[in-house]
């Protein structure tokens, strides 16, 4: 608006009348001698100019009505064909261009003039420079006129001058744009106003055009011209065309598809001319790619030789083709599928490497477009009878990649050339070792490389993650096919494969993320919805499309990256391949592909551990995937089994964890950088493991076993002693690793409280099973024992005590189990964790507490009591042990489950040995003094029981004084708190007795019908009285004394009744 006001107000106006009377008095100034006619025309225009400005109001509109005789002096002027006079008639035509005062008429007469000066050949860049302005500055040039105008600008361009040339290519690529641009405005003019007419289908007359606007119309004929001129035909429209190079057809073609592709969606008449012209034409210009092979001349068969493939076309060709892909794939899809398998063709190691260098760039721009790739996956790969493009592509990738590192020379130019010496430079400046030492695969490269079998190809630094930026694509100005240097292929194909999974996964994860927040929001917002409606995702049909993408692709992928892993010496490579296999293994756990997502964990897996290391679950796995096939268009492509020759750095030599003695395993850095990723995907996507947790649990316990890491409190691994393993070596860069790697994998055991309950079973499962796999190992060898299972049992159990319900039996079941095992230290670990557990269960704040959840407090006690049917001394040791830590630390809470406490305590035999007859002792002890006034009273009669059995056990005869020492504490007790203990038990008795009757049965109690408190009374006479008929001359001697010395003190409190009762069945028994 700001140029329409300045050229437009009465200043510019003023200047403008100025000017133009300027011009024409210097006109008439050249011209008065040589050219009269002119002279006079000038001063005429003068006069004319001046009674416009007097008679007008509207100077601009009158002098654009009379433009045509305005203009005709300087007309004349250009006629002269005087080099001065034609630049200042060019000159001041163009500054009436500029203040649109030019009409239809006088703008055809202009370009007329102009037509001449061109074919005289004379200011040649003048006339270029006044078309852009005619074209830019208004819209009044259509049909005919503009198209001369067009012609005149091709035609300098194949003039001989180089500057003129390179200028009127300029000024050609503007003008086609401003055709373009004239259509486009006029379409946001009419927008809303009038219904466009369908065009006319199946008509291939250019005459069709009649129904579109005089921009349009200008336009379709441009485009259809360009589509002739580069099929080598007559153009229909572009009249007066000399010559024409493909090459600059190719690349008009190409700006045009580009820059405006609204024009071709929303004209079908456009979309016309793509599909029937433009398509085929790419087809045919092809031919020569496709028939092509390297090392085969012209065939027998057919006596004309096949026309080589030319660089400057085919790469135009291809670039073309990646803007009809990228801009029309919904108005061409079958057209797309023939470009998208040519396009794989060209992948071919039989096409020359130019050819499938510039293919690779332009499969990478594909890949770096997810949602192109869907499209791909859902027009091709799920409909029936059609080709599997999407997957097709992915194979070619990886069999392209495969084809690099089994073909000698199939990444550079030849394999007798030095090895890109200095094309290398080339590649946005990736460091090299110098000329030799490429080929040599050896010395200290410090570039970044694959190594594959004695093939060693560099990595070059070729595009930003996730930018297609190519390098053979954009040599417009080469002629000759380049060389390329070593390792760009392979490059380009690493950087199409990882951005092609950076692509989907993050499209697919951010599409899953947002169904499940609107899902989740559909609950809140109504809570009660039917639970089917809640299972089901809300659109089946993008699940299908994601499902089909990861089946299309998988098997490609894993084979290619597999490949790329064992074959890649540098660490960034080495993780970005790593980072690449951890999302598709996640991607398939979120979308509940198991066999891929195990394919994936288990090339993780396997690159984790030492070359051909004997895993069974490993091996088992990877026997499924190995007799896996993919196809590329027919061709079957065999899945490539690791090299172990690579040259990595050893880092750690360990043990390998057999249950027979063998050598020593190495484990080299991108070993331990396999497991760290490993142990990520643990870590951050546990909940979609399933039953892989498998896979990647057993993995690790046989790195942890090399590492020679062992558990320590809490179940958190540590290096252990070099005693321990005399055959582990370790680097320093690993010994300062480990602490790093111990963290991380106790992080991971940590992160177990965020999964849901369901993966966590997964997980306890797998732990239970790989525990299982130790103690079969363990089994008759004093070998140590692999401990991690159980260790990380324990870490498990300690971080979900929140919900420890839903895992404490399958977990104490296992570890139970573990405890009766004969290997001593195995035994050891399996009581360390489930004690552990016992009393980190019952010191943690549940919700409900404990005091008001009696069912959980039991359940977690009664794997206490289960120790006590172990055989094992040490365990039943660790079992006291730990009753007495918790009689010291929640015994005033213990409440109901004090018979099992108890229980425990009173398990005693004759053949378990002194100290743990003493230990069990101490507990009761404790108990005697500090806790019978918190137990409930129904356990004291299970104290009585429990002290007499130590009186009776034979092992240590001090304990058996004591212990009647400590039924004498009892009956004090009982003496001094007798009243509240007659209203509990009383209370007590009353439950049973009517809890008996409603069962109809007799009320069982030692002693009935004795009352309640007398009863406890009764049962302590009577264990006195057991005592008082010992072997042991001392222990029947304190019995005695201490029975007849309570009834002394304490005989008042019984029931006449009850006297009757100890004396005839307690007293005369003894």
């Amino acid at each position: 608006m700001s140029v329409k006001m300045s050229t437009s107000s009465p200043e510019a106006v003023k200047k403008l009348l100025e000017n133009m009377q300027a011009d024409l008095r210097s006109l008439s100034m050249e011209c008065k001698k040589k050219f009269p006619p002119v002279k006079e025309a000038a001063e005429s225009g003068i006069v004319k100019i001046k009674t416009i400005a007097a008679r007008n109001t509207d100077i601009l509109a009158a002098l654009k009505e009379n433009s045509s005789e305005v203009v005709q002096p300087f007309l004349m002027g250009c006629g002269t064909k005087e080099p001065k006079i034609t630049q200042l008639c060019l000159a001041a035509i163009q500054r009436l261009m500029s203040h649109e005062v030019v009409s239809e008429a006088a703008a055809g007469n202009i370009i007329n003039m102009l037509w001449q000066l061109m074919e005289n050949g004379l200011e040649e860049l003048k006339l270029l420079q006044t078309v852009l302005v005619l074209l830019t500055t208004n819209t009044i040039v259509h049909d005919e006129v503009l198209s001369k105008a067009i012609v005149l600008c091709f035609r300098l361009h194949f003039t001989k001058d180089n500057i003129t040339n390179n200028t009127a290519a300029a000024t050609v690529r503007q003008v086609v744009t401003v055709v373009f641009e004239r259509m486009v405005a006029e379409d946001e003019k009419f927008k809303g106003l009038t219904e466009e007419p369908p065009a006319v289908q199946g008509n291939s007359n250019r005459r069709s055009v009649s129904t579109l606007r005089p921009s349009a119309k200008d336009a379709y004929m441009l485009f259809q011209d360009l589509c002739q001129l580069v099929n080598a035909d007559a153009p229909y429209w572009l009249v007066g065309m000399t010559e024409m190079t493909r090459t600059f057809g190719l690349e008009l073609l190409e700006s045009v598809l580009n820059d405006f592709p609204e024009v071709f969606l929303q004209h079908q008449e456009f979309s016309f001319l793509l599909k029937e012209r433009v398509c085929p034409l790419v087809i045919k210009l092809f031919s020569p790619n496709i028939k092509f092979r390297q090392g085969c001349g012209s065939s027998a068969s057919s006596p004309a030789p096949v026309e080589k493939p030319y660089f400057p076309i085919c790469m135009r060709l291809l670039r073309v083709v990646s803007v009809l892909i990228k801009h029309f794939y919904s108005l061409l899809v079958t057209e797309c599928e023939i470009f998208l398998s040519l396009l794989v063709k060209f992948l071919d190691g039989e096409k020359p490497q130019w050819l499938r260098a510039v293919a690779v760039e332009s499969v990478h721009r594909l890949c770096v477009q997810p949602h192109l790739l869907r499209s791909f996956c859902q027009s091709y790969d799920m409909k029936q009878h059609s080709t599997k493009v999407f997957r097709d592509i992915v194979n070619a990738l990886g069999s392209f990649i495969q084809s690099l590192f089994i073909l000698p020379s199939a990444g550079n130019t030849s394999s007798t050339s030095t090895p890109a010496g200095g094309s290398v430079s080339a590649s946005q400046g990736s460091a090299q070792g110098g000329p030799g030492a490429a080929g040599a695969g050896g010395g200290l490269i410090t570039q970044a490389a694959f190594e594959y079998r004695g093939t060693w190809i560099p990595l070059m630094n070729v595009s930003v993650q996730g930018s297609a930026k190519a390098t053979y694509l954009e040599m417009l100005d080469k002629v000759e096919p380049p060389s390329i240097p070593e390792g760009y292929a392979m490059s380009v194909a690493f950087s199409a494969l990882l951005d092609l999974v950076r692509g989907i996964t993050s499209l697919i994860e951010r599409e899953l993320s947002k169904q499940e927040q609107e899902a989740a929001m559909r609950e809140e917002a109504e809570p009660v919805s039917p639970p089917q409606r809640a299972r089901c995702p809300q659109d089946p049909m993008a699940h299908e499309v994601w499902e089909e993408m990861v089946n299309a692709c998988w098997c490609g992928l894993l084979a290619a990256l597999s490949l790329l892993l064992d074959a890649s010496t540098d660490e960034a490579a080495t993780e970005n391949i790593l980072k690449a296999e951890l999302s598709m293994a996640s991607l398939c756990g979120r979308l509940g592909l198991v066999t891929p997502r195990d394919a994936f964990i288990t090339a993780i897996c396997k690159a984790s551990l030492p070359p051909h290391y004997a895993l069974t679950i490993l091996s088992s796995n990877t026997a499924n995937l190995s007799n896996k096939v993919y196809s590329i268009q027919g061709q079957s492509v065999q899945m490539v089994s690791p090299s172990s020759e690579s040259h990595q750095q050893v880092v750690a030599v360990g043990q390998p964890l057999t249950a027979q003695p063998q050598g020593t395993v190495m484990l080299t850095a991108k070993n331990i950088q396999c497991m760290r990723t490993l142990l990520n995907l643990a870590h951050c996507h546990g909940g979609y493991l399933g039953t892989s947790w498998q896979l990647v649990l057993a993995t690790l316990q046989h790195l942890v076993w090399i590492l020679g890491l062992k558990p320590s409190v809490g179940g958190v691994l540590k290096p252990g002693r070099a005693v321990e393993g005399p055959s582990t070596v370790l680097t320093t860069a690993v010994m300062t690793d480990l602490p790093v790697i111990s963290n991380i994998l106790s992080r991971l055991f940590e992160s177990s409280q965020y999964l849901d309950d369901v993966s966590l079973h997964h997980l306890i499962n797998a732990l239970c099973s790989l525990s299982m796999e130790a103690m079969e190992m363990a089994y008759g060898n004093n070998k140590e024992p692999s401990l991690f299972a159980v260790a990380k049992l324990l870490e498990t159990g300690l971080v979900n005590m929140d919900r420890i319900e839903i895992l404490w039996r399958p977990l104490t079941a296992h570890l139970l189990e573990v405890c009766q095992h004969p290997n001593a230290r195995m035994r050891e670990w399996g009581a360390e964790a489930i004690t552990s557990l016992i009393k980190a269960g019952l010191s943690f704040k549940h919700d409900p507490p404990l005091s008001q959840n009696q069912r959980l407090q039991l359940l977690l006690l009664n794997p206490l009591k289960e120790l006590s049917n172990v055989l094992h001394a040490d365990i039943r040791q660790k079992q006291l042990e730990c009753v007495l830590q918790i009689l010291q630390n929640q015994g005033d809470t213990l409440g109901p489950g004090w018979p099992l406490v108890l229980g425990v305590i009173g398990a005693i035999r004759n053949d378990q040995g002194e100290s743990l007859i003493r230990t069990a002792f101490q507990c009761l002890q404790l108990v005697v003094t500090d806790f019978l006034p918190t137990m409930p009273c129904m356990c004291l009669q299970i104290v009585v029981d429990v002290a007499g059995s130590f009186g009776l056990q034979n092992q240590e005869l001090n304990i058996s004084l004591t212990s009647i020492g400590l039924l004498w504490n009892i009956s004090d007790y009982f003496f001094q708190r007798g009243e509240a203990i007659t209203e509990e038990l009383e209370r007590e008795e009353a439950v049973l007795l009517r809890q008996a009757q409603d069962k109809g049965e007799p009320l069982h109690r030692p002693f009935h019908p004795a009352p309640p408190f007398d009863c406890l009374w009764l049962c302590l006479y009577a264990k006195l009285g057991e005592l008082c008929v010992d072997p042991r001359p001392a222990v029947r001697k304190s019995a005695g004394q201490t029975m007849f010395s309570t009834i002394a003190a304490h005989g008042t409190l019984l029931q006449p009744p009850t006297w009757n009762i100890v004396v005839w069945k307690v007293l005369d028994q003894t």
